[in-house]
């Protein structure tokens, strides 16, 4: 036990060293920094250096960062405003997943897929990616300005149908679908009626009490938002989604923007391990045909993107002139695209070639769409001054 807590320690360590020191160069040379934490997994991970052996444990201490990205967008939510987004970007939401599952769908039967695959890497390829695309973005834009609130919503619908084909590919066979989705609902409102109540009863009347005492509402909300998670977990839902809940639920109180910011420190932390957690899974010395091909496809994928997104804002009868720069911020595919092929390989849904095609796709769309929004748009972590805001 003691060994592998030293393994874990040193393997951490080394993982926030070399990412300093890429970190450094890659903002000397004007490159994004988020590539920075990739390449450090290339470099040092499983199939580089072999400085980290235990990408998985890495990996899912990355996961947290995911969780507490979900948890404080939804303390910037208030339940009522969230409803009115979702209406907002509904006809937005599924015409553009529509046409990225049949683009998805066309191009994997095109390179011999099996059908299987084809649906699997579909279904991937219908999702933008709500790390980077919150990550990327302003607060002042996310949470006052028109693209923002549109941009949330949408990411939230997709994540709500992510996570319903993550559920649906783990259903018991011998179960109907209606039968399942039932179920799913079920379990959906009785986490939400019981965070209600409890951020009600309990939450809330606490944070009243000792909200003076900062280290109290630190640890009392994380307590709050990973006891969510766990539970939501516990029933077949997922992480992100109690976290989410916990966040909508505690978005009431008084201090909830505080808590955002205080927050934000250890969230920045753990997505470092996530995108570090993402370069050590690319093994450049075991490439493929369908290595290239989901390249080729990733490359594809983020014209594709945005082409699909201006077609669904014009179908919304959105302003034109003032989204090409959503539709950049919203063109790569999704870190649910990598957690669907876990889910599928597990399933035994999927092929090594397909996982192989979908796992490219998904790391040259998050390079390459990094790239371009941090080159070209307000960022946080831009290197040009008149670029770079908070």
């Amino acid at each position: 036990m003691l060994e592998h807590l030293t393994s874990i320690i040193t393997e951490l360590c080394s993982i926030i060293i070399v990412t300093a020191i890429f970190s450094s160069l890659f903002l000397y040379t004007r490159q994004p920094i988020i590539l920075a934490y990739i390449f450090t997994g290339i470099v040092i991970g499983p199939y580089g250096l072999q400085l980290v052996t235990n990408a998985t444990s890495i990996s899912q201490m990355g996961h947290l960062g995911v969780i507490l990205l979900l948890f404080i967008l939804g303390l910037n939510l208030q339940p009522q405003r969230l409803l009115h987004l979702f209406k907002q970007s509904a006809v937005i939401t599924l015409v553009s997943c529509s046409l990225f599952f049949i683009s998805g769908f066309l191009f994997a039967l095109l390179i011999n897929l099996s059908v299987s695959d084809g649906l699997i890497t579909a279904a991937a390829m219908m999702f933008s990616s709500t790390v980077i695309g919150l990550k990327l973005i302003p607060t002042t834009t996310l949470h006052h300005l028109r693209m923002g609130e549109i941009m949330t919503s949408i990411l939230l619908m997709q994540d709500i149908i992510a996570i319903s084909v993550l559920l649906l590919l783990n259903i018991d066979t011998h179960q109907s679908l209606t039968l399942s989705l039932s179920v799913l609902i079920i379990k959906l409102l009785a986490i939400i009626i019981s965070a209600y109540f409890a951020v009600k009863y309990i939450m809330l009347p606490l944070l009243k009490q000792f909200d003076v005492i900062q280290e109290y509402s630190f640890i009392a909300t994380l307590a709050w938002c990973f006891l969510w998670a766990v539970l939501s977990d516990s029933i077949g839902l997922s992480y992100e989604t109690g976290a989410f809940i916990a966040g909508i639920t505690l978005a009431v109180s008084p201090v909830s923007q505080a808590i955002a910011v205080h927050l934000k420190p250890l969230r920045e932390f753990f997505l470092i391990l996530f995108f570090f957690a993402i370069g050590a899974k690319i093994n450049l010395w075991d490439s493929d045909i369908y290595t290239v091909l989901g390249i080729i496809f990733g490359i594809c994928l983020i014209r594709i993107k945005a082409w699909g997104f201006k077609i669904a804002l014009i179908l919304a009868h959105e302003n034109q002139s003032k989204n090409v720069e959503l539709r950049a911020r919203l063109s790569q595919a999704s870190e649910f695209s990598l957690l669907l092929v876990y889910a599928a390989v597990t399933q035994g849904l999927l092929s090594d070639q397909g996982k192989t095609f979908i796992e490219t796709v998904t790391i040259t769309t998050f390079v390459i769409s990094t790239y371009w929004i941090v080159r070209r748009y307000p960022t946080p972590i831009s290197m040009v001054n008149n670029l770079r805001k908070d």
